[in-house]
């Protein structure tokens, strides 16, 4: 089980014009709704949702509390950020229903170290960063492994398929998807045939200087 997550609001009593009041009084102006109920226009203080969101990103449950009411289980479901300062500027939240599922997705955590990479000289090719997934909201996880150490060889992959899933979560994604696999290094004939063009494009440039160099002496000579 994900652990708990609180955060603190308050019902927003300004009208929309006052959002800017709203964030100068260090507060961001957010919105609830989901799960049947109707939204809710609340403010957050700035800096406690940042702390909250670094731990949660938007795969954790929040347990939000406007004005000292009972707790009310969210999900992020969408920030927006100043253009300019890349400051949050609006939070959407989305109340769930802990008997229903929800879509989200959830941070991959690549561990232990391939093979392929460690004595081979491969390199790592991480296909996604995070899973999108089908779960009840108490069956949330901050975040799923992913273990490397089965990338023995270059021919090795790692697919949604072999992803061992938190029980009662289902990838939304195709099974046979890469997440994860292990790029061959380049031989040194293939480094050299992609050295070749530059080098005989060199040469051709200077071939065609001197041609023109001969060309610009013989027209002198032929004045004179």
């Amino acid at each position: 089980m994900a652990k708990e997550i609180k955060l603190s609001a308050e019902l927003r009593k300004e009208e929309n014009g006052n959002v800017k009041k709203i964030r100068k009084d260090g507060y961001v102006p957010a919105v609830i709704y989901g799960s049947g109920s109707d939204n809710k226009n609340i403010k957050v203080k700035h800096l406690d949702f940042q702390r909250v969101f670094s731990e949660a990103g938007e795969a954790h449950l929040i347990d939000i509390n406007i004005d000292g009411g009972d707790p009310i289980k969210v999900i992020v479901k969408d920030t927006q950020k100043d253009p300019i300062k890349d400051s949050i500027i609006h939070i959407d939240f989305y109340q769930v229903d802990m008997n229903k599922k929800i879509n989200t997705e959830i941070p991959l955590n690549f561990i232990g170290e391939s093979k392929a990479v460690k004595e081979m000289g491969g390199t790592l090719v991480k296909n996604i960063g995070t899973l999108e997934v089908k779960c009840l909201p108490g069956n949330l996880v901050d975040g799923i492994d992913i273990d490397l150490t089965s990338l023995d060889d270059f021919h090795d992959v790692i697919r949604i398929s072999d992803i061992n899933l938190p029980q009662g979560m289902e990838a939304v994604i195709d099974a046979n998807e890469m997440v994860a696999g292990v790029a061959e290094p380049a031989k040194e004939e293939e480094q050299k045939e992609e050295e070749k063009p530059e080098e005989e494009s060199k040469e051709g440039e200077e071939e065609k200087k001197d041609e023109k160099d001969a060309d610009a002496k013989g027209k002198e000579e032929g004045n004179k």
